[in-house]
């Protein structure tokens, strides 16, 4: 049993941009750039995508991933989480195989540009620090959301006690924005808590990335293929469509 696995969620349904995980990017559809990055890993054993949709099913096999079951319906809804899909794939390997993998990196569809050498420092960092029950994969905040708003009723209200939101960004902590690079997590911990992370998340710094939740953002996303070219993109017109 692959002791290393790439999860890729790919539910059907999506309402912000309609069947977003398949829309055609440089002549590929969007999951197929996340099978990819699994499949140049170094580290990844083998590569399971969790769909709904048979459509789906038939698109993550054509691009080398597997897809050993069909999600169920109410683990796909848009008020599903992570928790949900990884505890099933979890389970569904454990009762139809005999065992499952320790490592699942999770690789979400929506942020198709990532660096394969990124992953594999993800995956390393997390099995070198065993005391790890996660790792999250996050990028620098320009700006501390602490000087922020809520509004109530037609008043700005602050976010932190008195004025402290006038103070110099150097006066906060560095915050880091949580993104769609690598999420991994343990199988040893998920199938022991009521949760997937823990508090021993290592909090990996990953580089400044888009992702895909709306057509503006595909559009930048393009440019960017257009623009700097993907080795991603390269391997997939290789392997072919």
């Amino acid at each position: 049993m692959a002791d290393i696995v790439a999860i890729i969620p790919a539910r059907s349904g999506s309402k912000s941009l309609v069947d977003k995980n398949i829309k055609v990017l440089s002549g590929h559809p969007l999951i197929a750039y996340s099978i990819a990055a699994a499949k140049l890993s170094k580290k990844i054993d083998r590569v399971i995508v969790s769909t709904n949709s048979k459509e789906y099913v038939d698109i993550a096999r054509q691009y080398g991933a597997e897809v050993p079951f069909i999600r169920p319906d109410e683990f796909s809804t848009d008020t599903a989480t992570d928790k949900d899909f990884l505890v099933h794939a979890m389970n569904y390997l454990e009762e139809n195989e005999g065992s499952t993998p320790e490592y699942w990196v999770h690789l979400r569809p929506t942020t198709p540009l990532r660096d394969v050498k990124v992953v594999d420092n993800a995956i390393d960092e997390i099995i070198q620090d065993k005391s790890a029950t996660s790792l999250r994969s996050g990028h620098k905040a320009p700006e501390s959301p602490l000087k922020w708003f809520v509004k109530d009723n037609c008043y700005f209200k602050g976010l932190v006690s008195g004025e402290d939101y006038n103070l110099p960004k150097e006066a906060f902590k560095q915050v880091y924005i949580p993104d769609g690079v690598v999420d991994i997590v343990k199988s040893s911990f998920v199938m022991n808590n009521n949760e997937i992370h823990g508090d021993k998340m290592i909090g990996f710094e990953s580089p400044v990335c888009t992702e895909v939740d709306s057509v503006e953002e595909f559009e930048y996303i393009q440019y960017q293929i257009d623009k700097n070219g993907s080795e991603l993109l390269d391997y997939l017109n290789q392997v072919g469509s």
